[in-house]
């Protein structure tokens, strides 16, 4: 009796541990909810919809957005390919990490690669705080961007898709995303169709790599799995120049998964005319945009007054090239003041009754500028992306301003900017 009862003890923990890093296969009395969506990508014709607008867990298939906004933050020269990342002890410490070792640094490349092939937790986390400084910011981000594409019924607080309340999406929405990502990143979108890769610190291989195999015309796109969602995947296929997205969630296993994906795209091409006038979607537009969803919190550097504006502006020092977060506190210190200041405004209106700016680090041209201000208004988009952006030729280069916000608009995202290895200085007009 003692030898079965440590014997059931024994099995008892094998289960747990399978059930606590998502590898236990849903038993056959679970069932996640099912949903279903077909479309053609050419057009984004609707060609099946099953419980498509409900909104879902969408697991590790949450990994498309913190890629889509990666790849529109080298765009917008935010960062850049071969950007070293440093790995923070939160980033290593997400559960079911592929292994990046907390303060060591990673090429953007290889996160890129170990998210969208091998879903790596720890590298979406990690591209997060890259680009944002923040998990929190990040999600911020994510469903500013969300909005901006149309996905509705979708809200995410995380970057990788482990479960989390109020973190759901639609499989209409993600086959959406699956579109965009096709049509707005061509350059990218081989990464999903990759079987394996090099991650710098190893080769792994692609969570997706059997429908990848086995369906003739499918070159991706990501797969996701937790006990609350399910077996999830995004897919896509092109046969002849005819290309569907078909998107399944609450699969019962990943045979199950696979199995219905096939069909559905099979479904698809059944139903795609072979010849139609292709749409393809513009870029999204953020300024008409509603952010729906978590909020960059404000965190305890606040930045110091500095000067006045209209020629009595403060620089700061360069932030660095590798986008890094930092949560140690920023004393500022006096720069010298801006000469023969000259106004160029850049763009947008600024309120006539807001008195202070934000002062970013001098710049050698006014492109590097002009790049500055766009690369912070990105950052910190709920506060700057309606300020008056400003340009002052000085000597020895140009200094870059946001002006137009009230106080506590340009304390709130100077703090912001700051933990995100920005360095600016809070000014006020006169």
């Amino acid at each position: 009796m003692t030898r079965l009862r440590a014997a059931f003890r024994g099995l008892m923990t094998i289960v747990l541990t399978l059930v606590a890093t998502g590898l236990f296969l849903a038993a056959p009395g679970f069932a996640a909810p099912h949903a279903e969506f077909v479309m053609d990508a050419r057009t984004g014709e609707v060609l099946r919809a099953d419980n498509a607008d409900s909104r879902l867990h969408p697991a590790s298939t949450t990994k498309m957005m913190t890629l889509y906004i990666a790849f529109e933050a080298v765009r917008l020269g935010e960062i850049t390919l071969d950007t070293e990342v440093r790995i923070s002890h939160n980033a290593a410490a997400t559960p079911y990490a592929i292994g990046f070792r907390a303060g060591s640094r990673i090429p953007l490349r290889y996160l890129l690669r170990s998210a969208a092939v091998r879903s790596s937790n720890d590298g979406a986390t990690a591209i997060a705080e890259a680009i944002s400084g923040s998990v929190e910011a990040f999600a911020a981000r994510m469903n500013r961007t969300a909005a901006a594409l149309g996905m509705t019924n979708s809200t995410f607080r995380n970057p990788h898709g482990l479960t989390q309340s109020g973190h759901l999406a639609s499989a209409r929405d993600m086959s959406i995303l699956g579109r965009r990502l096709f049509y707005d990143y061509p350059q990218y979108y081989n990464l999903f169709g990759r079987t394996s890769t090099d991650i710098g610190i190893k080769t792994v291989r692609s969570t997706n790599r059997r429908v990848l195999n086995e369906y003739r015309g499918a070159d991706g796109i990501k797969t996701g799995f937790t006990n609350a969602a399910g077996f999830n995947l995004v897919s896509s296929a092109d046969r002849g120049g005819v290309r569907i997205i078909a998107t399944v969630f609450g699969g019962r296993s990943s045979r199950d998964r696979d199995k219905r994906i096939m069909e559905l795209l099979d479904l698809g091409f059944a139903r795609a005319p072979a010849r139609v006038t292709e749409r393809r979607p513009e870029l999204p537009r953020y300024n008409n945009a509603t952010i729906v969803g978590a909020t960059a919190p404000a965190s305890s550097m606040r930045p110091v007054m500095r000067g006045r504006l209209g020629g009595d502006l403060y620089a700061s020092a360069s932030a660095p090239s590798d986008v890094a977060p930092s949560s140690a506190a920023v004393v500022p210190t006096p720069r010298p003041a801006f000469e023969e200041p000259a106004p160029i405004v850049v763009t947008r209106a600024a309120s006539g009754t807001a008195v202070y700016g934000i002062a970013l680090a001098r710049q050698g041209t006014r492109s590097a500028a002009d790049k500055l201000l766009l690369r912070a208004a990105l950052q910190e988009l709920d506060t700057l992306d309606q300020a008056l952006r400003q340009v002052n030729r000085v000597s020895g280069g140009f200094a870059p301003a946001f002006v137009g916000l009230s106080e506590r608009d340009a304390l709130r995202a100077c703090t912001r900017l700051r933990a995100r290895d920005v360095e600016c200085d809070v000014v006020m007009g006169g």
